[in-house]
Formats: C-alpha cells, structure tokens, sequence
C-alpha cells in the first residue's frame, strides 16, 4: 500500500508561475474536495518568529485562501501560542507579529485567529490511544474546525532534525500546557524565591497534586503528579519553569500522537501541503534564518500527513547542497537535518504510520516539472 503524494518544482514562465502553481496543486491533490459550504477551515500555518523571514510568502497563502472561499469554506490562518519566551507567546503579541510578517486580511484574505485563546489555556482535552498519551490538549479553535489544512515550511529543527506537516500539526496545534507534555519527560518543580503563594496552579491541577506549605510556597507531590503542563503554563510568576529535558525519540513520537488528537476527529476532512523553500538548518521559531540548505525544490500536496514529509525529506536528501550554507563543508552528506544536527529524523515517521497517521510508502505524482 501507499499514498498519494502530488508534487511541482519550483519552475515558473508565463502563465504558469508559482501562484498559478499552488492554485493547480491545491486542486490536483484533492485538498479543495474535501470542504463543503459552509465549512470553517482552519489553515494551520506559522507566522514566523519576528527577525525570522523564512516562512511562507503571504502571497502563496492567499492562494490557498481563495480557492477555499471559491469552494464555499470559510477560511481562517491559524497557530498557538507558544511555550518559550518569544514574540508568539500570547494572542496580542502573536498576532502582532503576523502582521508585521505580512499575514493580515488584507494580504491573505481571512481573518487571523490564535487557536488557543489570549494566554494559550483555550483547549479541547482530545482522547486517543497512544504509547504515551491517551489525552491531549489541542487548541480549541482547531479543534473546533470543520477542516483542518496544514500548511507547512519544511526545514531543519534542533530536536526533530526537521520540521513539516507533522510538526506543523502535532506541536504546532497544542496549547502551551501540552507543548511541555511533548518536550518533557520530567515532572516540574517549584521555584519556591520565585512562588507568592497564589495558588493558581492548585486551582488548575486536575489530579490534585500541588497544595500550600506552611511557608506559602506550592509543592508538587511527585506520586500524584501526570505531567500534564497545566501549572507550567499558568504560573503568573513562572515559578514552575519550562521543563525541556526529553530525547528526539519520545518528543518526536509524542508529537505523532498530538497530530492524531488533531486528525482522528476529523477523517476525510484533513489536507496537507508542504513547501520545500528557504530550507534553513533551523525552525522558524528562531529570530533568525541560516542560509538554506538546498535550493527551492517544490511544493506538494497530499491526504497523508506521514507520506508527505517522508517524501519531502527524500526530495531534500536528493537535492544539492548550497555552498555557503552550514553544510558548505559535508557536500555528500545523505541525510542532511541529521548531518546538521545530529538527530535521528524518522522517529515521528515510524510512530505516526504505527498508530495509524498514514504511511511512509507514497506514489509521487509530479506536474508542470521542468
């Protein structure tokens, strides 16, 4: 068995540029057959993290946009807050910062919305069946869509080794309490020089398990504690730091099973589509981008979250390496997120095919090629 991957290069000529190339794309690959009239289509995307301009053109995004509406969907662009300190780490400063990276309405044509709410508490607790997880916290605004379209930036990441469709949506849709359950396998403790006795986190623990000493400080009880992120991402004072201890394999499998908290919900009703442009060595979380990797190599499409990022590291290990980027010196590396970080980077795909995501094995349907 495989899947269905539809592909373009990067060749443009009159009549057929690189919008009217996404236009044919979206359509060929069967993503626009999915929304009916009516439907709110949640377009996943990354707004890109201010000094950051390696994200994707609003201009291709608009693309997309259009032929969402011409489908009769209503379409709205899409991220979470974050759980690093950054300029995405609240609604306010998140979406200034999509509109100073050119995402507004009157650019891409739909309204801007942050999936989890003003601070990143707004979630939908989701059940799956995982090895790690059988709850996770998904962003309500995604989770409440009628259709979810991913649309990711593929490029290198210091944890993953790469980032793309299912980063974009396993990591990218968590709410920052469920960002720490992807990145951490160590429960968090209280910094008590830093605690005022609040008891916020007492009041959003779901298992009961931080109360006040006598001291006024919160304590966590390490029996009673899940792990969740809940107190993490609460905190006024951030007296419960950030936990990012973990191991490619677990945080990449963990993230696996967040995007089935996504997609399971909404069968038939999920599209994917890649972009394989401006591939820097690092994630667009960065306030900063590296000479890509390799050149621009193409864009795809596909209903399979697992097939289309196996298929776009395939794409990238066969392309050349630029000079002058960080892999100047190693010009016959075979993997190159491995080579650039030394990160295994099939994890999340063999854990997504295992619990059921899609498939590794894709038929690569190219069009309008050179």
């Amino acid at each position: 068995m495989s899947s269905k991957v539809y592909f373009t290069d990067m060749s443009a000529k009159s009549g057929r540029n690189l919008l009217d190339k996404t236009e044919a794309l979206f359509l060929r690959s069967g993503i626009a057959d999915i929304i009916e009239k009516g439907d709110l289509v949640a377009v996943k995307i990354h707004f890109g993290e201010t000094g950051n301009i390696a994200f994707i053109p609003p201009p291709i995004v608009r693309v997309i946009v259009d032929q969402i509406k011409a489908k009769g969907g209503k379409p709205f662009l899409t991220d979470a807050n974050t759980l690093y300190n950054g300029t995405r780490k609240n609604a306010v400063d998140h979406l200034e910062t999509a509109l100073r990276n050119g995402f507004s309405y009157e650019t891409v044509g739909a309204p801007l919305i942050i999936a989890d709410g003003l601070k990143g508490h707004d979630f939908v607790n989701v059940t799956i069946e995982g090895k790690h997880f059988n709850e996770v916290k998904i962003s309500s605004a995604i989770h409440y869509a009628d259709v979810f379209i991913a649309v990711s930036h593929v490029k290198g990441h210091d944890l993953f080794g790469f980032g793309g469709a299912l980063k974009n949506t396993g990591m990218g849709s968590g709410a920052p309490a469920g960002k720490q359950m992807m990145h951490s396998d160590v429960k968090p403790k209280i910094k008590e020089d830093k605690c005022i006795g609040c008891g916020t986190c007492i009041r959003v623990c779901p298992e009961h398990a931080i109360t006040l000493k006598e001291n006024n400080k919160a304590f966590i009880n390490p029996d009673l504690c899940i792990g969740c992120g809940e107190c993490v991402a609460f905190c006024p004072m951030r007296a419960i730091p950030v936990n990012w201890r973990t191991d490619e394999a677990s945080a990449q499998e963990k993230t696996a099973e967040f995007a089935l908290g996504v997609v399971e919900p909404k069968k038939g009703k999920c599209g994917f589509i890649n972009f394989i442009i401006n591939v820097s060595p690092h994630c667009d979380c960065c306030t900063w981008n590296d000479v890509p990797l390799v050149p621009d190599s193409g864009m795809m499409a596909s209903m399979d979250p697992v097939a289309i990022d196996q298929a776009s590291l395939d794409i990238i290990n066969k392309a050349a390496i630029i000079p002058n980027s960080i892999l100047g010196g190693k010009p016959d590396a075979a993997d190159k997120f491995e080579a650039v970080h030394n990160r295994k980077c099939s994890y999340i795909l063999e854990h997504g095919e295992k619990i059921g995501l899609g498939l590794r094995e894709y038929e690569l349907e190219s069009f309008w090629t050179r």
